[in-house]
């Protein structure tokens, strides 16, 4: 049956306080994580064990030399640790330097220092052996106690029942344990944290966890390999198998250590010229087939038992060859380097060893005919197939040319698009085309045709339609055109082709006295002073209007004047419009509406009478009756044209007749204003 970890972790307890050693431990189960609990657990508590004898040794012998101490273990190590930190807590209690360690001490030889400072402090009797003399006991009065022990309240002192660690609270303690232990069920004991079984080591792959007594160590899994050996601290170390005694070297070799293995050198030495071989005989070193020549140049090198000589040699050059200066050996004559040119005009001499050869140069080929190298026209012998546009041949060689509108490329062979816009071969604008390019202007002008290259002006003044652009005059501009108006009286649209009356009345840029009245007219403005004739008032006219296009007079007759009362003209009406200058007039224009008010008569009974009575020069206007939405309006229409400018006076009357007798008349005089220029 498995076992759980606390029962395998008292198996290693019960051995290790039975045999004081955990190497040949015995593991009661297969299961690994149960050894290695069993292993940990037995180390634990070797520690402690060594560190109580440290302790214990220190009290007693007030020394740390003992065999135990000698031995380079673990255990060793622990022991003498807690001995060393027990004996330093003494010696502060006798020299009075108080019971607080030093921290840099470290923390768990700090417990111990104080531990032992504190017990020597309260005189505690510790069991002496035989060969160590007792040391005198002093008495120390209660008073004299509380002064020199801060401690003597303390909780904690002396360790307090604690197993490691020690707080006193005032009213009760704490306890805790070192890093790597944690606290017992109890409170007051600490055991080791396993830190292989828990995961909280850091050993990485490859390497095992090994608990340790507050700690672990990671150990190496594979092994190091032949020739070395592994530590303790998980590390290769070479194998010295010289000194070992683990090597194979026969007698009359010496074994030479090297890193993982060795070497067996023999103990003969050979002498120079001569190399050794596995079995110590020596061989003859043949220097002649060496890399490096022994022997200078123009000697040959025989080889000699454990050496070597050189023996001088004196070459026969055959034909094209000759001695070098040193006269050791042959070498080539270099017949193309002679200046009698031996193949003649147009050719190419190519030395070769012994001799030479003669070529025709690139570009040339042979005349079996004349024996002599003419040219050769690549041009006409590959037609189409060496230049992307024209070919030109030379001697020799050739060359390739491209058309207009292209450039030759970087290959020599190729044509490619020429941008001529870059050159700014055009006066305004250029726009490239393949091979070519192509020239634009800018609005407002156009290419010339003689060149195709300059831009010249757009006369839109003068086009067919020039005379529709500009509403009064139009002015041709380099590129485009201006509208203008006349120089008073108008101003040019927002559309900048339009000309705009100026109301000089609303604007108040006219000059009429407070007496006259201002009319607005097409380019300019009248003053004109309208006063209503005797026994006529104007209508509604207490106070001064801004502006008024009609002025209305009613009759306001005075008491018992009878023939005023008489009179038939009830209104008296002056008005004033503003006509252009009809050039091309077809047809009548309608220019003023007179509608009727008919009096308080039955209506059946009355007749209305339009006339125009005075001012229609050359019978240039006619008047006319018509009925409009129940209403008698008279039409005053314009049927002939009129040049301006002009000014008339149009009398107007509205007669209401009954029984043949005009019973109601109104008149209207109409200030007929005609201008220049009408927009």
């Amino acid at each position: 049956a498995d076992l759980t970890m606390e029962e395998c972790c008292e198996k290693g307890i019960e051995w290790a306080n039975k045999n004081r050693i955990c190497t040949s431990l015995p593991f009661i189960s297969e299961s690994r994580e149960c050894s290695m609990t069993q292993f940990q657990c037995c180390r634990s508590q070797l520690e402690k064990q060594y560190c109580s004898d440290g302790i214990e040794y220190a009290n007693v012998r007030e020394e740390c030399d003992s065999n135990t101490g000698e031995n380079s273990t673990c255990e060793a190590q622990y022991f003498k640790t807690c001995c060393y930190c027990c004996l330093l807590g003494k010696v502060a209690e006798i020299q009075g330097q108080g019971c607080e360690p030093n921290p840099k001490i470290g923390y768990q030889c700090g417990i111990v220092f104080r531990a032992c400072c504190v017990k020597s402090q309260e005189g505690i009797d510790v069991s002496i052996s035989d060969d160590v003399p007792e040391k005198e006991q002093v008495e120390i009065s209660k008073e004299e106690l509380d002064q020199e022990d801060p401690y003597l309240h303390d909780g904690c002192r002396g360790g307090g029942p604690c197993s490691q660690q020690c707080r006193d609270t005032g009213s009760s303690y704490v306890c805790s344990c070192f890093v790597g232990y944690q606290l017992q069920p109890d409170g007051v004991n600490c055991e080791d944290i396993n830190e292989c079984i828990t995961g909280t080591h850091s050993c990485g792959i490859g390497q095992t966890c090994v608990n340790t007594l507050g700690s672990f160590r990671c150990q190496r899994d594979t092994s190091c390999g032949t020739g070395y050996e592994l530590t303790d601290d998980s590390r290769c170390k070479d194998i010295d198998e010289c000194e070992t005694g683990t090597h194979n070297c026969p007698p009359d070799f010496i074994c030479q250590n090297t890193p993982g293995s060795f070497r067996c050198r023999p103990k003969l030495q050979c002498m120079n010229g001569f190399i050794q071989d596995a079995l110590g005989n020596c061989i003859d070193i043949n220097e002649c087939l060496s890399t490096n020549m022994p022997c200078p140049a123009g000697q040959i090198c025989i080889n000699t038992d454990g050496s070597y000589m050189c023996q001088r040699i004196s070459p026969n050059c055959g034909r094209g060859y000759h001695l070098n200066e040193d006269g050791t050996r042959c070498v080539d004559v270099d017949e193309c380097s002679s200046s009698n040119q031996p193949c003649g005009e147009g050719h190419v001499c190519i030395n070769a060893p012994g001799s030479y050869r003669c070529e025709c140069k690139s570009g040339y080929s042979f005349d079996v005919i004349s024996r002599t190298c003419i040219d050769i026209n690549e041009c006409r012998r590959y037609p189409g197939r060496l230049c992307a546009h024209k070919c030109e041949n030379t001697p020799g060689s050739y060359y390739c040319t491209c058309t207009m509108g292209f450039k030759l490329s970087a290959d020599g062979r190729s044509c490619e698009d020429l941008n001529e816009c870059e050159s700014s071969p055009c006066s305004q604008e250029c726009a490239n085309v393949y091979g070519s390019y192509q020239c634009y202007c800018r609005r407002g002008f156009q290419l010339s045709d003689i060149d195709g290259i300059s831009c010249e002006d757009i006369d839109e003044c003068a086009l067919p339609t020039g005379g529709h652009i500009c509403s009064f005059r139009c002015i041709n501009v380099p590129g485009s055109f201006q509208c203008t108006c006349p120089s008073t009286g108008y101003r040019l649209a927002p559309n900048a082709r339009n000309c705009q009356d100026i109301d000089e009345c609303v604007a108040e840029s006219h000059n009429c006295s407070f007496n006259e009245t201002c009319f607005n007219i097409q380019g300019g403005f009248r003053c004109l002073s309208l006063e209503c004739p005797e026994n006529y008032r104007k209508s509604g006219d207490t106070i001064r209007l801004e502006k008024t296009d009609t002025i209305r007079c009613i009759k306001s007759c005075r008491p018992n004047d009878v023939i005023c009362m008489l009179d038939p003209v009830h209104t008296i009406s002056h008005t004033v419009i503003s006509l252009p200058t009809f050039r091309e007039f077809t047809r009548p224009e309608e220019i003023i509406f007179l509608r009727a008010i008919t009096p308080t008569y039955p209506a059946n009974q009355a007749d209305i009478i339009f006339d125009i009575t005075e001012g229609n020069l050359r019978d240039s206007f006619d008047i006319i009756k018509r009925y409009m939405d129940s209403m008698t309006v008279g039409v005053v229409r314009q049927v002939r044209p009129i040049v301006g400018p002009f000014h008339a006076i149009l009398k107007l009357e509205m007669n209401y007749v009954m029984g043949g007798v005009v019973s109601h008349r109104n008149i209207v005089n109409v200030h007929i204003f005609v201008s220049e220029y009408w927009f």
